[in-house]
């Protein structure tokens, strides 16, 4: 069964699915521990939101991220012009990022398409709050593995939450391929074995439960020097797990590589068609700048 996850924007539609190019979803519009974004979305400037906009789809995410989480702000309203704002100059989907119910709703009330909320975890109490909000605009969610007792070290407590997600997100008539789960990376630094674990859980909800997955990837390196090397790594090997998004930062293009070469080697990208389009003219202007300066050192 090939499962795959439909988003658009009023211009556009990305797949999120097995056997599609991995989706990088832009993470940079999120004013948490970004003192002067926070400041001027707050005071009604998005001219940084707008430009951040424009430089993640630039960098290669197929879909961006939005969050307005500034304390003591009116989150819904600043959400929701944010994105009308980003809205107006990209044209991929968005990815809706509040755990405030009216929030969402505003942002769902703008929105141009159909995006991806992010997101529900398996408290009850959260789901009966977000999952009628996602089946009345027509939406996808992220769903995150933890519920009640919060966030359990053992893989096979995460899959019967996401599970239990699944199964509650269909008695409110919302599809299996509708819900995109969260498997909860985990600091490396902190616990060995939180590689391991995302690993072995995605495989899993790819072949018992058959979502799609996403995740933010830069958590697993929080507290380590040097943490692009590990970001670097880690998407790769969930991808080659089955991990199908990740809310990451497009402007490493390091990263940006890492994920499409994930790609080519997971046979997604077919003959390497999107590396060689994305590549082939970078590589040679590297050989021809490489060229000009042996010849200047030969004159």
């Amino acid at each position: 069964m090939i499962t795959t996850t439909t988003l658009s924007s009023h211009k556009k539609e990305v797949t999120i699915g097995f056997g599609h190019p991995f989706v990088m979803i832009g993470e940079r519009i999120n004013p948490t521990g970004r003192k002067i974004l926070a400041e001027e979305m707050k005071a009604g400037d998005y001219s940084r939101v707008e430009a951040e906009a424009l430089a993640q789809v630039e960098a290669g995410a197929q879909m961006l991220d939005i969050n307005a989480g500034i304390p003591l702000a009116d989150e819904p309203a600043i959400l929701a012009e944010s994105i009308r704002r980003v809205q107006a100059v990209v044209d991929v989907p968005l990815c809706i990022d509040s755990s405030i119910i009216e929030a969402l709703e505003a942002g769902l009330a703008v929105y141009q398409g159909r995006p991806l909320v992010n997101s529900t975890t398996g408290e009850v109490e959260v789901l009966e709050r977000v999952l009628p909000l996602v089946k009345k605009y027509g939406a996808a969610v992220v769903a995150i593995s933890n519920d009640e007792t919060g966030i359990s070290q053992d893989p096979e407590e995460r899959f019967k939450v996401a599970k239990k997600i699944v199964e509650h997100a269909a008695d409110y008539g919302i599809k299996a391929q509708d819900v995109v789960v969260d498997p909860l990376v985990m600091p490396i630094g902190a616990i060995s074995q939180a590689g391991n674990q995302v690993f072995e859980l995605v495989r899993r909800l790819r072949t018992e439960l058959k979502v799609n997955t996403t995740c933010g990837a830069s958590n697993v390196s929080f507290g380590l020097p040097q943490r692009n090397g590990i970001n670097n790594a880690f998407l790769p090997m969930a991808i080659a797990a089955g991990m199908t998004s990740a809310i990451v930062n497009p402007l490493h293009p390091e990263l940006v590589q890492a994920i499409r070469a994930a790609d080519v080697l997971t046979g997604v990208d077919d003959g390497c068609g999107r590396w060689i389009s994305n590549y082939k003219d970078k590589s040679k202007e590297g050989n021809d700048a490489r060229e000009g300066r042996r010849r200047r050192r030969r004159a």
